[in-house]
């Protein structure tokens, strides 16, 4: 009685063929193979066999990873015995519809994989569970089911996080049939999404579901079949009996059919009940058709065990991945020249005057304006450059976002490429990551920084996992752009001041922009755009919304924080940074976002009042971090004070200042200034816990003791040497 439950079912099955066989000695088939298993059904004894030999395969898979881990020769055993009646999913749905799939999935994998010729699913498979760096989705990365030729986007132990992107890429195949765009399948192409009973309860499930209702109510095409894999409990916990068909039963715009895959509990109720495995119900039904014998199907199910057990034998030899370069390989990749050359290719000219008018209203032809105008004219060479970019969010169409940063653009382009998506981060994220499979350049818009934490692990779960768990086979390039940061005036709170970015530096392959002036957000933007043309790269674009209208620097009218549209022929290089005032010897300054606006009128003040010349140095990328940039500027003074708008605890002033004292050791005297460890109060409250220019002021002077003495001549903002529009660029 020490069997465990893959021996349990195991048993079972050899048994009931056993029994069969002696109660029926001398049995021959009866019935053609060519006929319906039961009057009135369309299966065939054929399709019905072959449904049979991918449930047997998927339950030997099933049973050679338990011994597999046993021998410490495999690592992955959550199996797929009990849902092998998804077979039938393989069978009935093309190998081109994409497939976003529980992980119990094994048959399913296994019957889709019969529609092309010279897919080896068992060994596959094996070389999943045994971590081998020559498996073909994921090259030892993790045991997942996906498939390049069979369009299975790869999953991992999925909890519900996949429904959202598997909505998202059904909309998307509307969306590229409507507006003309090729896609990487053929275009009556549908979507199959499969998840258990379990999972259908997540709050992320939730979202999908009601998405997939919204589009129907407003009579829109949605090409996804959501199969809900129930078998009454989800790890220890049971499903009230009748709970998904009263949850999805009578929903409006979904269409539900029930079905039976007989899936069974636990160990009890498997040895009492043995007929609710669907293996059982599958010998069942061939034997009592006639179309096949006992001993027939038994010599199958052990000729699968062999074949099983001998290319595990040969897959535990397969090499493994051995260094930390070729785990990571896939993670990021990054072609510099590539992007570049991307990145500068400028829009159709003749496209450009047609949608701004004339050669007198292009942009480039404008004085200079603050960020949010050029943030703006930037998205419009974008929708020109790239026909299959489409840029969506909370309010980002007729309203043109809560900062109008998107006005004109679904005037402009349509409702099919720039619209409003409902209130939930979760469905825009994950409406992103399904667009960009399908081929598009997806900008989807978070209305405030603190909104994405509702929704953070479409980025970290699903979107930049995609390509580690695919070895870049499979990628979902966006630009997610964020109004973030704090130092709103007249408008606040921790939800539309937050200043939490640690959340997002966390996630590996991330890309993290972080523009503080309107030349450079063009720049930066053309990269961004180009790095997930080009690389398939996430990046995430935060504007500070503090700095949105922001016209003057040092006075009331100055205008030097007003910018040109740089030429289209210019972009920021990923991780550059930008250096101010590079003669100055006595501190550097190291900063980002709302900081370099502060540090910049510091700067000032530190030298019209007290003779100290500080360098400033925007990083402008915080992922991936320039540690180059940042010990050049370091060693540059050899007194450096860091600048972080971001709480002290998880903020970027850690790893700036780590990054420091391992490339320059204690040569440098370093200070920062940071946020406290608090949500941002209401009105001027926010400023006791924000850094203020004052406290730079107090800062630097600690570092850098001056007799107070005559005042040198103050200096503008503009970096040395460089014009207004011509940012001095330190590439990392």
């Amino acid at each position: 009685m020490n069997l465990n439950r893959a021996q349990v079912i195991d048993a079972n099955l050899v048994g009931y063929l056993r029994d069969w066989a002696a109660q029926h000695p001398g049995a021959t088939p009866t019935r053609s193979l060519d006929s319906p298993v039961r009057d009135g059904h369309i299966l065939t004894g054929r399709e019905m066999l072959a449904l049979f030999d991918a449930q047997m395969i998927s339950r030997h898979l099933d049973l050679i990873a338990r011994e597999l881990r046993g021998r410490d020769a495999g690592y992955y055993t959550i199996g797929s015995a009990g849902h092998e009646g998804n077979a039938v999913l393989g069978r009935l749905v093309r190998h081109t519809d994409p497939a976003f799939l529980h992980y119990r999935s094994g048959a399913l994998m296994i019957q889709r994989a019969k529609h092309l010729r010279g897919e080896t699913p068992v060994w596959n498979t094996l070389l999943s569970q045994a971590a081998s760096r020559e498996d073909p989705i994921a090259g030892g990365r993790h045991k997942v089911w996906g498939s390049v030729p069979l369009w299975v986007l790869p999953q991992t132990s999925t909890i519900a996080s996949h429904l959202p992107k598997a909505v998202g890429t059904a909309i998307a195949i509307e969306r590229a049939n409507h507006l003309h765009l090729p896609l990487p399948i053929p275009d009556d192409s549908i979507v199959l999404c499969t998840f258990g009973d379990a999972s259908a309860n997540h709050s992320v499930a939730a979202g999908a579901f009601n998405t997939a209702a919204w589009v129907r109510h407003q009579r829109l095409p949605l090409p996804i079949l959501f199969v809900c894999e129930d078998n009454g409990i989800g790890i220890s916990v049971h499903t009230p009996n009748g709970w998904i068909e009263s949850t999805f039963g009578f929903r409006e715009g979904l269409r539900y059919v029930a079905c039976n895959g007989l899936e069974y509990h636990t160990l009890d109720e498997i040895a009492a009940v043995e007929a609710h495995d669907p293996l059982l119900y599958s010998a069942r039904t061939l034997l009592e058709a006639g179309m096949g014998t006992a001993e027939q199907l038994l010599e199958m199910y052990e000729s699968i065990r062999a074949r099983v057990r001998g290319a595990a034998a040969e897959v535990v030899r397969r090499p493994k991945l051995s260094s930390a370069r070729e785990v990571m390989e896939p993670l990021a990749p990054y072609t510099p020249d590539a992007v570049m050359a991307e990145a500068v290719r400028a829009p159709d000219a003749a496209a450009r005057l047609r949608i701004f008018g004339e050669a007198s209203k292009l942009p480039e032809s404008q004085r200079p304006r603050h960020l949010k105008v050029l943030i703006n004219w930037a998205l419009h060479d974008a929708m020109i450059k790239y026909p299959q970019c489409v840029l969506f969010g909370e309010d980002v169409a007729k309203k043109g976002g809560v900062y109008n940063v998107t006005t004109g653009l679904t005037r402009t382009f349509g409702v099919s490429r720039c619209f409003n998506t409902l209130l939930d981060e979760t469905t825009i994220l994950g409406l992103a990551i399904g667009f960009g499979h399908m081929g598009f350049l997806p900008m989807p818009e978070i209305q405030y920084l603190a909104y994405y934490h509702n929704a953070e692990d479409q980025i970290r779960g699903e979107a930049c996992s995609q390509q580690f768990f695919s070895r870049g086979q499979f990628r979902n390039p966006m630009v997610v752009r964020i109004a973030g940061l704090a130092y709103q005036k007249g408008f606040g709170g921790h939800f539309h001041n937050d200043n939490s970015i640690a959340a997002l530096r966390d996630v590996p392959g991330l890309v993290i922009a972080i523009p503080s002036r309107g030349d450079d957000a063009v720049e930066m933007l053309r990269t961004c755009l180009a790095l997930a043309k080009v690389d398939g790269r996430v990046c995430v674009f935060i504007e500070p919304i503090a700095l949105y209208m922001t016209k003057d620097l040092h006075s009331t009218g100055d205008g030097q924080w007003q910018f040109e549209y740089p030429a289209l022929d210019r972009a920021a290089p990923l991780g550059s940074g930008r250096t101010y005032f590079e003669d100055a010897r006595d501190l550097s300054i190291i900063t980002y976002g709302n900081g370099l606006y502060m540090s910049l009128r510091a700067a000032r003040t530190l030298e019209e009042q007290y003779g100290i010349r500080a360098r400033v140095a925007d990083l402008r990328w915080l992922a991936p971090l320039n540690e180059d940039f940042i010990e050049s500027e370091s060693r540059a003074t050899g007194r450096v004070l860091v600048v972080d708008e971001c709480r002290r605890s998880g903020g970027p002033s850690e790893a700036i200042i780590t990054a420091i004292v391992a490339r320059c050791g204690s040569s440098i005297q370093i200070a920062r200034v940071a946020a406290h460890d608090t949500y941002i109060p209401l009105g001027p409250a926010a400023n006791t816990v924000l850094p203020q220019e004052s406290d730079i002021v107090a800062a630097a002077r600690n570092l850098v003791p001056a007799p107070r003495g005559e005042r040198p001549a103050s200096r503008t903002a503009t970096p040395t040497g460089a014009s207004r529009g011509a940012p001095v660029d330190t590439r990392g």
